[in-house]
């Protein structure tokens, strides 16, 4: 459909997938620096897979960071971090520096964010909690597979993974 239900529909779906499937955190790059090339093929299946592969999370961000919009993963990650988070005093100053970094438009880190969702941000700001930042995550969420997400899979960042499998494929056999 052309209007907005197979949007908002989207985004529901996506939303359950994130909130079903708990992340791993992501681990220091050396154990990121050699996933299997099973695991490179798959992140061409789908965007979940991607985000939920602590290897893929990695390459995508160095991918965003050569786009100058790294921000957008390292916002999805502190919002992830924040929805772990039990103790409210560690959750209004996560809110807080999330705020500051990601939300205010005085942030050099700041997220591309509809007025929208940036107005409730606003108001949950006067309580903060655990899932303040939702709204704002789900849809930085929808920009980097709607846009990053293509682009990456035809990076040249992408292509030499594959590649490099298939080599080690290939010179396993």
């Amino acid at each position: 459909c052309c209007c907005g239900c197979s949007w908002a529909e989207e985004r529901r779906r996506a939303w359950r997938v994130s909130r079903e499937n708990k992340l791993q955190p992501l681990p220091g790059c050396e154990a990121c620096a050699t996933p299997s090339p099973e695991e490179v093929r798959s992140w061409a299946q789908s965007f979940d897979k991607l985000m939920h592969s602590p290897a893929g999370r990695s390459v995508f961000r160095e991918f965003l960071r050569t786009e100058y919009s790294e921000e957008n993963m390292l916002f999805w990650l502190a919002c992830e971090e924040l929805k772990a988070e039990a103790n409210q005093h560690v959750v209004d100053e996560k809110a807080r520096l999330i705020y500051e970094d990601y939300v205010s438009i005085l942030s050099p880190k700041e997220v591309s964010l509809d007025s929208r969702v940036r107005e409730g941000i606003n108001k949950k700001m006067q309580e903060p909690s655990a899932h303040t930042f939702d709204d704002a995550q789900l849809q930085i969420y929808t920009l980097m597979h709607r846009d990053s997400y293509p682009r990456f899979l035809s990076s040249p960042t992408y292509r030499a993974l594959l590649l490099r499998g298939s080599s080690q494929s290939s010179s396993e056999a």
